[in-house]
């Protein structure tokens, strides 16, 4: 199987960098295994969005990153954030709102790669 290529949106990989090495040692993992079309243990289904979410708790806070697998042949790592939330395990509406679009803005890159090349 040939291996995907990784796109960032946004600040996702300026935000990764500033986690905690071991946070971002999982979750570059676990978008390494997806790149292989492996799913790593940590990866779970967002509901109503096409996504993965990552999660990694360390010293007491909870980190994310959220990438998407639906575009053939690439990762787009949409978010990377830290949970700051006091309402239990529910994603934010404002994290909701920019998932959904950087999720849009993804399939506009890739449809403008995708004619680009035909």
């Amino acid at each position: 199987m040939e291996r995907k290529a990784v796109r960032w949106m946004g600040d996702s990989r300026k935000r990764l960098r500033e986690f905690p090495e071991a946070v971002r040692f999982e979750i570059g993992q676990a978008i390494y295994q997806a790149e292989l079309g492996e799913r790593h243990p940590s990866a779970r289904s967002m509901q109503g969005l096409n996504a993965v979410e990552i999660v990694s708790d360390y010293r007491g806070d909870t980190y994310r990153g959220v990438y998407t697998t639906r575009l053939k042949g690439f990762i787009y790592v949409l978010h990377c954030s830290q949970k700051k939330s006091k309402a239990g395990i529910k994603t934010p509406k404002r994290d909701l709102d920019l998932l959904r679009t950087r999720l849009a803005e993804a399939e506009l890159h890739f449809r403008t790669m995708i004619e680009r090349e035909e």
